[in-house]
């Protein structure tokens, strides 16, 4: 029995290590917003961030719109936004967003 619950316990810390490291991070979000966008765009974090509600900025996310939608808000950056370079940075950047959405009540500092 002593086995079976260590061996279960290390199972759920082990999926709750994952879970952590695959997901994408607000701050780091910020961050990139501030020194790869912000001069793009023209406008400060909370600017951008408030252009949707979180139930748009998450469907713009889900169909698969999201550097489109950057592009639109952002047209200096357009070209930039589809490159392959920047595709690492739009689960970062989304998390940024939803976090910061016009309905969310949250303020980014930049």
């Amino acid at each position: 029995m002593r086995k079976l619950l260590t061996l279960l316990a290390a199972g759920f810390f082990a999926m709750s290590l994952m879970a952590t490291t695959a997901s994408a991070d607000v701050a780091k979000g910020q961050k990139i917003y501030q020194k790869k966008v912000k001069k793009l765009c023209g406008f400060n974090g909370a600017k951008f961030a408030a252009k949707h509600s979180q139930d748009e900025w998450e469907e713009i996310k889900e169909s698969g719109k999201f550097a489109d939608e950057m592009g639109k808000l952002c047209p200096k950056g357009d070209k930039y936004f589809h490159s392959d370079k920047f595709k690492k940075y739009i689960d970062d950047l989304y998390d940024f967003a939803y976090e910061y959405a016009n309905d969310s009540g949250n303020v980014p500092s930049c």
